[in-house]
């Protein structure tokens, strides 16, 4: 596999990671399955039945809890911490063939990708919440599913194209970043509130 596909799977499955990590697994695995597309370097661990069994199982989960409101943003708040690493390593993973240098390079810029990806994804989420109706949640859930596992798609088949795409969501997002950093600042004070607010309170009161 030469080093421009190699790449485009890296860092387009990175990217996809970040809005649903679990579709991405899946559609690699499902790819490398039934497709007989091959993944480079450690990806090629998601055609085990295994793996994919148990992402389709998470998947599942996600594709309910995505669609009811607060709880979507709860469970994007507890995938930050899983979404963003996960994108780091598949980028590394699928890098493992080439040179050292580059599969540093390729980690930090999966995880920056995962990041950038997950980061739109749970500000858009947050923003719908406040909407007095779920069909804005369904429909972004739908969305969501679809450039998920259309961009893994058009990483193996196009690795130029799925390039070309995050270079324009790169664009939009350093746009929009100041917004989706602020929102993921406050996810972050809120999950800390929430597990050591009331006894930082306790103490203080004592």
């Amino acid at each position: 596999m030469d080093i421009l596909s190699i790449l485009g799977i890296a860092f387009g499955s990175a990217w996809t990671s970040g809005i649903n990590l679990y579709a991405t697994v899946v559609v690699l695995g499902l790819l490398n399955r039934f497709a007989g597309v091959p993944l480079p370097g450690g990806l090629e661990a998601f055609s085990s039945w295994i793996v994919i069994g148990v992402a389709a199982f998470l998947y599942l989960i996600e594709f309910v809890a995505d669609k009811i409101p607060y709880v979507d943003s709860g469970w994007d708040v507890v995938h930050t911490f899983i979404r963003v690493p996960a994108g780091a390593v598949i980028a590394y993973a699928a890098t493992t063939e080439i040179d050292p240098t580059l599969r540093i390079v390729a980690l930090l810029i999966g995880g920056g990708l995962a990041l950038s990806s997950h980061g739109t994804k749970a500000t858009l989420r947050a923003a719908a919440n406040l909407s007095p109706e779920p069909v804005s949640n369904w429909t972004l859930s739908v969305t969501e599913d679809i450039i998920a596992v259309g961009g893994v798609i058009l990483a193996v088949v196009s690795p130029v194209l799925i390039i070309i795409a995050i270079a324009i969501f790169l664009v939009v997002f350093v746009w929009i970043a100041k917004k989706v950093i602020t929102k993921l600042i406050q996810m972050m004070r809120a999950v800390k509130n929430f597990f050591f607010g009331t006894k930082t309170a306790t103490v203080v009161n004592r």
